[in-house]
This record gives structure tokens, sequence and C-alpha cells, in this order.
């Protein structure tokens, strides 16, 4: 295959992608629905190496009780959160790109605006008291509250 500027971990990421687009065509709507998005958010942690899945599966307690109107679900095989369909936060983990950090990012409907610049990506190495405030009030804060 000729060099198409993506890395195999990026192509195997929208390959995921792709297959999470064809999923959700085919599901059923409403609490069915929500209730296997949660099942792949559950798998896709499941799957992650120990250090990447003890974060990840902290994280998402943390995201769930912190704003239970996100919905999880799967994006770029990777744990994130949505409201109204768009994603407000994912995980991404380290070992999935070979990284020496996890990542808590946010995308464009977190209400993160900090004046004419601010972080839209956390790095995660561990997850102790000082992170889960934070990562709790970012996410609070993500969704208006």
């Amino acid at each position: 295959m000729a060099n198409d500027g993506f890395s195999a971990d990026e192509r195997a990421a929208m390959k995921e992608r792709a297959a999470e687009l064809r999923a959700e065509a085919k599901r059923e709507k409403g609490a069915a629905r929500a209730a296997a998005e949660l099942q792949d958010v559950l798998d896709a942690i499941a799957k992650l190496d120990e250090g990447d899945r003890a974060i990840a599966a902290r994280v998402h307690e943390l995201v769930t009780a912190a704003a239970p109107q996100l919905a999880p679900r799967t994006w770029y095989g990777m744990p994130a959160y949505a409201l109204e369909g768009k994603v407000v936060c994912f995980f991404k983990a380290a070992g999935k790109f070979d990284a020496r950090y996890g990542e808590l990012g946010f995308n464009d409907p977190a209400r993160l605006d900090d004046g004419s610049m601010w972080p839209t990506v956390f790095a995660i190495t561990a997850i102790g008291p000082a992170e889960e405030k934070r990562i709790t009030e970012l996410v609070e804060r993500a969704v208006g509250r």
C-alpha cells in the first residue's frame, strides 16, 4: 500500500470508526440503542491493556456520574460521551497509539471556553483524588453545570 500519511494505528482507528458508523445505522433507537452503545464502551475498556483499562474505567465512572445526560458510545474505538449525538469528551488510550500517556479530550460541544485560548486535551498517566476532582470539574463545565 502506498504511504497515505497515516500510521497503522491511525488506519486501524479509522476502520473502527467506519465499523461504528455501520453498526449505528443498523441499531434500534431509544433504550435498546443506548444499552448497546454502553456495552460497546464497556467492551472497548475491557480490551485495553491493564494500565489504560484502569484509567479508562475510572474516567467512565467519573464522566457518567458528573454528567448523566451524556450518552456513552465508542468513537474511533475509544470510550466517548455524547450529547444529542455529538461527542463532548473522549478517552484515548496510551497503548492504542504507543503514547506515553492517555488523553481525556473535549470536542467543540464542550463548554470549556476560557477567553480566546483554552486546553481541549489533558494527558493522564494515573488517577488519584486530585485527578478525579479535576476530571469531574472539567466534565461538569463541559456540559454547562
